[in-house]
């Protein structure tokens, strides 16, 4: 049968060279793009997975771009830290220098006290300079802003904290059991020494020695039958830099010998060596223990006593470090200092001691420490941008009003000094002030910025280094899923190209032949 009104054979050629075309187009621009996935038609599930992974491969690498700014960050304020500890260092030795007092001449102190005084201005310097991009590093821009701070509070640090937008945090401490000072209580019956059962007038030679010990050190003391219990006090405290153990006048006739400072670290012990027979004649004398809940009053149990004849052998008593807990989670405590370190909140205290008859211990309960309002350093190392991807670092100012505060025990009180107090005319300077309490502070300094120099390093390398790395892999795993997706393949691609280019051939072939089929019938024309 032959028609010519309806080529049917030359449609049905059409229609497959059209979808020959199409496959051949779709090779073509697959295998020019390299991608599979060009518009929503070639795949709308792969292309919403694809672009998906497309805006997190841009997420981490922006991540990735935070992280090493962190860390040039955070190398620039190492640099001006381990300036300040190489001054600090250099401060060191001036103190130590200047403490050989009878072979220096004035001058010479007074050159040393020069040097001090240039340091010290050199190191607020350093402190204020050490920026980036304008933005100051050690100068207290980059702490935390506090308020409500607790009169209970001696001192506070606060080192990481991850605040919500626009929120404040209440830092809260409950102290369970106080921090304590070790020691024991001298009853000794009356204000002055009576050795021998007699008074000092029947020219009795006992004496009565005793050795003392203490975290410094120890020594061996000896009093004559007479000696005062205020004499017997300062020839305590006159060697308290040396042992660790100083000494307080308590009741009509009694040495409370306790340590300078709190915490288990800290310890007295007490062996009378002689007792010069001063148990014969008087019936209260001995050894007592502190009582448990007040280092200022002996304790009145009778085995919490041991007489001067039989405390031959050394007997010790340990100071106690504070327990307690912040804002709910177990703090770790050393003297009256408890921290915490948790990925939300890093803090340490620094609780005051107590007042009245419990003066060497903290007051137990629920302190509402201060308040964190904002500020500290905040960078933003995860793809996703929500607390869980921010971290927080404070770094605190380094200058020196600020550096090496050290509670240093003049006569029976405790003050505070700073670095700042080395300079010329203050308490610490080294023409004529204390200078063990100036070593001591330049000691506190040192170990603060090496502190906050392990701290930033910590960071730099725990932190922002292992979130450089494990985003690195996420962007690597993040890209090769979304290659999977939306990558072409070219070896299928092009066999698909070679088979669509000779099926357009061979149907456009067809296609001819099917429109000249129709001429057939001019034939039977005649």
């Amino acid at each position: 049968m032959t028609r010519i009104n309806t080529n049917v054979p030359s449609l049905t050629a059409q229609r497959v060279l059209g979808e020959n075309n199409l496959s051949l187009n779709v090779s073509l621009e697959r295998l020019s793009t390299g991608l599979r996935i060009n518009r929503g038609k070639d795949d709308p599930a792969g292309l919403i997975a694809s672009q998906n992974l497309r805006a997190e491969k841009a997420a981490i690498g922006a991540a990735i771009a935070n992280s090493e700014r962190a860390d040039q960050v955070v190398n620039i304020a190492e640099g001006g830290l381990q300036e300040i500890s190489g001054l600090l260092n250099e401060l060191q030795s001036l103190v130590t220098q200047t403490a050989n007092e009878a072979g220096l001449s004035i001058e010479e102190k007074q050159a040393n006290q020069l040097q001090i005084d240039s340091i010290i201005q050199t190191i607020d310097r350093v402190a204020g300079a050490t920026s980036f991009q304008g933005l100051k590093l050690l100068n207290g821009n980059l702490d935390y802003v506090t308020t409500n701070v607790s009169g209970n509070i001696e001192a506070f640090k606060v080192n990481g904290a991850k605040l919500k937008h626009d929120d404040t945090l209440d830092v809260q401490v409950l102290v369970t059991g106080s921090a304590q000072v070790g020691g024991f209580y001298l009853s000794f019956g009356a204000a002055n020494l009576n050795l021998g059962g007699s008074g000092p007038s029947d020219g009795i030679s006992e004496r009565f020695v005793i050795e003392l010990a203490g975290s410094k050190g120890s020594r061996e003391l000896s009093f004559a039958s007479g000696t005062s219990i205020a004499s017997i006090v300062d020839a305590i405290n006159s060697f308290s830099e040396v042992t660790g153990v100083r000494a307080v006048a308590s009741g009509a006739g009694g040495v409370s010998i306790q340590t300078v400072g709190f915490g288990s670290a800290e310890f007295v012990t007490v062996r009378v060596v002689d007792d010069g027979n001063i148990n014969a004649g008087i019936a209260a004398a001995g050894v007592y223990k502190f009582q448990a809940a007040n280092t200022a009053a002996a304790s009145t149990v009778p085995a919490d006593r041991t007489l001067f004849s039989s405390a031959n052998n050394k007997t010790t008593d340990a100071g106690q470090d504070i327990s307690a807990t912040i804002n709910g989670i177990l703090a770790t405590t050393e003297g009256t200092i408890a921290r915490i370190n948790t990925d939300f909140l890093d803090v340490e205290v620094d609780l005051k001691t107590g007042t009245g008859s419990g003066a060497e211990a903290q007051r137990l309960g629920a302190v509402n420490a201060f308040t964190i309002n904002g500020g500290g350093a905040d960078f933003q190392l995860a793809a996703r941008v929500d607390i869980g991807g921010k971290v927080s670092i404070g770094v605190g100012d380094v200058a020196v009003r600020n550096l090496g505060r050290s509670r240093i025990l003049e006569g029976s009180t405790y003050i505070n000094y700073f670095l700042s107090d080395l300079g010329a005319g203050r308490g610490l300077n080294v023409v004529d002030g204390n200078r063990t309490g100036a070593q001591e502070v330049v000691a506190q300094a040192i170990k603060e910025v090496t502190s906050l120099r392990g701290r930033l390093g910590a960071f730099q390398k725990n932190t922002i280094g292992s979130t450089i790395r494990s985003l690195g892999i996420s962007l690597e795993n993040t890209t090769a899923a979304e290659s999977l997706i939306r990558d072409s393949d070219f070896a299928n691609e092009t066999s698909g190209l070679t088979r669509s280019q000779v099926l357009v051939s061979s149907s456009t072939q067809i296609l001819t032949i099917a429109n000249t089929s129709p001429q057939a019938a001019l034939q039977l024309l005649g």
